[in-house]
């Protein structure tokens, strides 16, 4: 069975059609890329997924339930629950520690705080980055493991990923796509990457380009 299951959604703006009749079904361990050109509704799609753009059209059904009908409470809930999230530039907060930023997201999801900061321990340990380095001393690439160890802390069962290795240098882009396509086996999660990188997207178990609206797949991305 799909954990991430999202049919025929459809969004516009000033009429102009984002999204029209985009699917795409992922079961926990698999993981999918999406490509296509700025503008082309990428970053509109990962906004449905999250729950944050309603879509006008569809369904998107995330570990069973279909998101869409949820009020912003339930809506709420249900993404600290199942979903993680890993952005471009990371999206840390300077002034934390790297095992205070990733220990929040669990925090405000209301586990107690020494599990929060054992989970969060584990995690950084597991993605080797250092807990004693202060997180404006990281790199792109450690900022980004964060980032990864911060979506991961709540066991999410759908991770999604915006550009994750946009912002990074060739060496630190391999580290990066290598331990997020390490990630649905390992953590039993389904992953969709958005990226503008061919070499990234051709990792994913399926491959997709958002054409017209629509998702469709593709190989030999390479």
């Amino acid at each position: 069975m799909p954990v991430l299951d999202v049919s025929d959604i459809a969004y516009s703006v000033a009429d102009r059609a984002l999204l029209s009749g985009a699917g795409l079904s992922l079961p926990s361990g698999s993981s999918a890329s999406v490509m296509g050109p700025s503008g082309s509704g990428k970053s509109t799609l990962l906004m449905c997924l999250l729950g944050l753009i309603r879509p006008m059209a569809g369904t998107i059904t995330i570990a069973g339930t279909d998101i869409t009908g949820l009020s912003a409470k339930a809506l709420t809930a249900h993404r600290r629950k199942h979903m993680g999230m890993v952005f471009q530039f990371g999206e840390l907060l300077p002034e934390l520690t790297p095992v205070e930023n990733v220990m929040l997201a669990a925090l405000l999801s209301g586990e107690a705080a020494d599990a929060a900061r054992d989970r969060a321990e584990s995690l950084l340990a597991e993605l080797n980055v250092s807990t004693s380095a202060a997180t404006g001393a990281l790199s792109g690439g450690e900022r980004q493991r964060v980032a990864v160890a911060r979506a991961l802390v709540n066991e999410p069962t759908v991770l999604l990923a915006d550009e994750p290795t946009g912002s990074l240098d060739s060496e630190q882009r391999e580290a990066v796509a290598n331990l997020l396509f390490a990630m649905p086996r390992s953590h039993g999660c389904a992953l969709v990457v958005v990226t503008h990188d061919a070499g990234v997207a051709a990792r994913a178990d399926v491959q997709l380009r958002l054409v017209d609206g629509r998702l469709i797949r593709v190989e030999g991305l390479r």
